[in-house]
């Protein structure tokens, strides 16, 4: 009998949750209506407004393990009330939006921190802190939400904050169109969310969490199997996996403050949350499953690869992001207790990946803003501090007994070869293969950049050590590299049970190897894949690209995907947009040229960026519109009944 799903209402102290969202978002407001006023002090108020909401997500954590039922709903006020559609604009705080909470605003309140001095010489610090602050205000929205209208109100509040983050460096046109991808790539994604959500009011008549999944069991299978890979297209968009990951490294354009909270506590994350608080959903149809781990194995091993031939450190770090995000989807793809696996290995990832995206940032600052790691080499004795956090993330990331990524990923790998046939093999071999790739390109990563001969440009004379602000935050995060794994895996998974469906363990198969064998097997491939990287990278490497195989030349070139996504979708709909603006030329290109007007006049190479970007936004609204249209008819046709 399967178990219903109910919530108690929010009394007392965790009456004032909506908080969390509201001190962000108030914050964010000032600082952009006050504009060069708050230029002084800005930074500041959007730093204490991230403490803020971190010691109350603190407090409100505490105050909900003393509940019995650990699962309160506050509802604010109807936001929606049209026929029968009625969406309340209210929030839902239980185990699996507690862990998030803590990580946006505690991992994000280190990044707001290290951002001051990293952003010190930036004419637009004041702005880029408003911009921060609606990104964790978005980000707590959609964790916080308790129902998918609410969760895909702060989905796009999170796609609008990213865009304006990635291009903040505007007047760069890799900024602008870095930035234009992502915020056009995630339409598709988002596409396919909204479809989702509106295929649950027509079968459920509902989209509160509750309703629906108590609702699910009743859907047909088919319907089930839709509404899931809708879900999953949404997923898929904001964590940067397959089909959708391509612009993921690209987002590197922006600051790095903004990468490190992009990868590590907020958007990529998302598409993990969203399955994770879906599992009715996606645990009724093996089917789906099926495919969500598909995309995970695949997208880890395509994130290992790529990564492998890049030389930018960040990109690097993106492709890692990509690949790591893989093996989360693997984790909520398997289901069961794997649920709980993925959401320890999110949770771990978040210290890890934050403490190298700002470490690369404090290599940036010590180099003059070099990105080159062939042209590194040797910084261990010159930044130290930067060296030593550095390295824990590395030793985490890679899954090294006792850093935390060996306690959160190693138990995915054991949950893959536990599935029931042939699969075990298929993705635990990915798993496993993934973990020796993962130790040979982030060794490489780091042995160019902080050890071997230097090969530094000549305009660098003595790297440096970045200011307190900036290291403080990674020690922190690199303490968190080396504990969080352990104290997670011993807590959370408990912790969550009471979050609606993932308390129901399914019985796991035995492994077709055994727990002891998989980890030794897992820690001799990771020192293998980081032996090999050691011997071949420590004497340094070439400063100019080699010619190269096969692989390594697809590899450099993103396996593709890039040439793949301009064929598939990037000319047609080029080719669409013009044949409009040729059936009414006058009307389409006036508008055209006019919203590119609206959004910031100029001329030149910056208005051909906006007027591509207006152009590219209609022809994916006019998409969108098509496929609700289709969405529409196969409800009516039956199709979906």
């Amino acid at each position: 009998m399967e178990e219903t799903v109910q919530y108690a209402g929010a009394t007392g102290l965790l009456g004032s949750v909506w908080l969390l969202v509201a001190i962000p978002l108030v914050s964010a407001a000032i600082l952009l209506l006050l504009g060069r006023r708050a230029d002084r002090w800005g930074h500041w108020l959007g730093v204490a407004a991230i403490g803020a909401a971190f010691v109350l997500g603190l407090t409100f954590f505490f105050q909900l393990r003393g509940l019995e039922n650990k699962s309160v709903e506050l509802s604010l006020w109807d936001f929606i009330a049209v026929g029968d559609l009625r969406v309340d604009f209210g929030l839902l705080f239980d185990p699996l939006a507690a862990v998030f909470v803590l990580l946006i605003t505690g991992v994000g309140f280190l990044i707001h921190l290290y951002a001051v001095e990293y952003m010190a010489h930036d004419a637009g610090r004041r702005r880029f802190f408003a911009y921060f602050n609606l990104f964790v205000a978005a980000m707590l929205l959609l964790v916080l939400g308790n129902n998918y209208v609410m969760l895909y109100f702060g989905w796009e509040g999170v796609g609008l904050a990213s865009y304006l983050l990635i291009s903040f460096w505007y007047e760069r046109p890799s900024a602008a169109t870095a930035g234009k991808k992502a915020f056009l790539m995630n339409r598709v994604g988002d596409a396919g969310l909204a479809i989702g959500i509106f295929i649950m009011f027509a079968t459920l008549g509902t989209t509160q969490y509750d309703e629906v999944f108590n609702g699910v069991g009743a859907l047909a299978g088919p319907t089930v199997l839709v509404l899931g890979l809708l879900l999953l297209l949404g997923a898929t968009g904001k964590s940067g996996q397959f089909p959708l990951q391509a612009w993921l490294p690209d987002a590197m354009e922006g600051p790095t403050p903004v990468s490190a909270l992009i990868h590590a506590a907020t958007m990529v994350t998302a598409g993990v949350y969203l399955i994770a608080r879906s599992n009715p959903i996606f645990s009724a149809n093996s089917t789906l499953q099926l495919v969500v781990v598909s995309v995970g194995a695949l997208t880890l091993l395509i994130g290992c690869i790529i990564g492998a031939a890049k030389d930018d450190i960040k990109r690097v770090l993106a492709w890692s992001t990509v690949s790591q995000i893989g093996y989360m989807f693997l984790g909520v793809g398997l289901g069961g207790g794997a649920y709980a696996l993925a959401i320890v290995h999110l949770l771990a990832h978040g210290f890890f990946k934050a403490n190298m995206f700002l470490g690369a940032g404090s290599v940036m600052h010590g180099m003059k803003d070099q990105v080159d790691i062939r042209r590194f080499g040797g910084l261990s004795k010159y930044m130290k501090i930067t060296w030593l956090t550095f390295m824990m993330g590395w030793l985490a990331i890679i899954g090294m007994f006792p850093f935390s990524g060996f306690f959160s990923k190693e138990p995915i790998i054991v949950a893959a070869f536990e599935r029931a046939d042939w699969t075990a093999w298929l993705f635990g071999g990915a798993a496993l293969l993934g973990a020796g790739l993962t130790a040979f390109y982030m060794t490489r990563l780091f042995v160019l950049t902080f050890h071997g001969p230097k090969r530094w440009t000549e305009d660098i004379e003595h790297p440096h050590e970045s200011p307190a602000l900036m290291t403080i935050p990674l020690v922190l995060l690199a303490v968190g590299s080396v504990g969080a794994g352990f104290l997670l895996a011993t807590s959370v998974p408990d912790w969550l049970t009471a979050t609606a469906g993932l308390g129901a363990h399914e019985e796991a198969h035995e492994a077709v190897l055994s727990h002891a064998v998989i980890t030794v097997l897992s820690l001799l491939v990771t020192v293998l894949g980081a032996g090999l990287a050691w011997f071949l990278f420590r004497a340094g490497t070439a400063t100019a690209p080699q010619p190269a195989g096969v692989l390594v030349t697809a590899a450099r070139r993103n396996l593709y995907t890039d040439a793949v996504n301009e064929a598939v979708f990037e000319k047609p709909g080029i080719f669409l947009t013009r044949a409009l603006v040729f059936l009414d030329n006058r009307g389409v290109d006036g508008l055209v040229n006019g919203l590119a007007a609206a959004v910031g006049g100029g001329s030149g190479r910056l208005r051909r960026l906006q007027t591509g970007f207006v152009r590219s936004y209609a022809t994916s609204i006019l998409a969108g519109a098509l496929l609700v249209m289709a969405a529409f008819l196969a409800v009516q046709a039956g199709w979906l009944a």
